[in-house]
């Protein structure tokens, strides 16, 4: 087997949201002193976080960038929407490379092609007329991130968030033409573990598309506080060839936003920064092990 040390991440929505500078300056050097790698930076708004002073807290820490992850809310859509909507969530998106490009992050995550919540019924015309309603929007987005160096990881979510994109085998359907190397799989956990028969399988699937990577137990909690497979998950993407970072993405229940929008009803553990450190301790060990 091949073995990559993949750096570690968290995101700093296990503690707040919006994640502004104020909660970069206060949530970073926690991550750091704690032994993370890198850090995931979730744009809500164009202007929540300033890039400069980011990119400042992130040399200062040694931190790197893992991603910046694009946010879905009500309003933003590729598809099934007018053309303000979608020029929009373009200039969003294109927010998201320019904040990327600015603090040396390798990709825009998320759920890239409709609103978070957002669910309809398609058979396969209407499928095969969505995908490609996507495409055309977001090839501008894919061209513009291609010229700055940043590459698009499309997030697959479960059937309750979108009815899109929920498996791995959807999301490469959904790329066929668009480029390899500007635009890829970005795998979440929580997500796969609904839809997909196994996580093993999901990243055989999406071996040499995958752009980024999210970990979190089954219910969102610290890995490794849970029934998944990390040991067959974590090899199968050491044979994918996969060398990017591992970030931790989970949410508070003591946020009113943020909680509704992930239904997340109850503590996920027995505070947000033990979730943090013991799902980076069970990922050392589990990675050591490989």
């Amino acid at each position: 087997m091949t073995y990559t040390a993949w750096p570690l991440g968290a995101n700093p929505w296990i503690w707040h949201s919006p994640v502004s500078t104020e909660v970069l300056a206060e949530t970073l050097p926690r991550l750091a002193g704690w032994g993370f790698d890198c850090v995931e930076l979730p744009l809500e708004k164009a202007d929540d976080w300033e890039p400069a002073a980011a990119a400042k807290l992130l040399d200062a820490t040694g931190l790197a960038p893992a991603a910046v992850v694009a946010v879905m809310p009500d309003q933003r859509n590729l598809v099934r929407a007018d053309q303000a909507m979608v020029r929009a969530t373009q200039d969003y998106l294109r927010r998201c490379v320019d904040a990327a490009h600015a603090i040396g992050a390798p990709v825009v995550a998320g759920p890239v092609y409709a609103s978070v919540g957002r669910t309809w019924r398609m058979d396969q015309a209407a499928r095969s007329a969505a995908y490609d309603e996507w495409r055309e929007h977001i090839a501008p987005v894919v061209a513009y991130a291609a010229r700055a160096g940043v590459r698009i990881a499309v997030e697959p979510l479960n059937r309750y968030e979108t009815s899109l994109f929920n498996t791995v085998a959807q999301t490469l359907t959904g790329l066929e033409g668009l480029p390899d190397d500007a635009i890829g799989i970005a795998l979440d956990t929580y997500h796969q573990n609904i839809e997909e028969h196994t996580l093993p399988d999901a990243v055989r699937t999406a071996a040499g598309r995958i752009a980024h990577v999210q970990v979190c137990a089954n219910d969102r909690g610290a890995p490794g506080t849970d029934h998944l497979d990390w040991p067959g998950f974590l090899s199968a993407l050491s044979e994918s060839g996969y060398q990017g970072p591992l970030c931790i993405e989970s949410f508070t229940a003591h946020n009113d936003a943020i909680a509704v929008a992930a239904s997340v009803w109850r503590p996920l553990a027995p505070t947000q920064d033990a979730l943090a450190t013991d799902g980076l301790g069970f990922l050392r060990r589990t990675r050591a092990a490989l």
